[in-house]
């Protein structure tokens, strides 16, 4: 029951704040630039990584990367740049 309340009230500020959801909800925020490039924001840490695979921890399961050529061009406690070639995102759910 007191899930149902918070949801309820994540959603009240979201729509009286005009907050982003990704800020609200504790949700990755994913930008890609074509198959090149990969910036994921809010991740709760790097799981694996090889030069065709990316895994990340989310809040809620894990997002996984699939290509080739990968590279870590920065990484931060909660922020990461891929660059190479993106074939496939996936979310994993837990």
């Amino acid at each position: 029951m007191a899930q149902k309340w918070g949801q309820k009230l994540r959603q009240l500020m979201m729509k009286s704040m005009d907050l982003p959801h990704d800020v609200i909800m504790d949700l990755p925020r994913i930008t890609m630039i074509g198959q090149l490039h990969i910036y994921i924001e809010n991740h709760r840490g790097l799981l694996t990584f090889t030069d065709t695979e990316l895994r990340l921890m989310l809040k809620n399961g894990q997002l996984l990367i699939k290509g080739n050529s990968f590279s870590i061009k920065a990484i931060l406690p909660e922020e990461i740049l891929l660059e190479g070639k993106i074939d496939h995102v996936f979310f994993i759910n837990e």
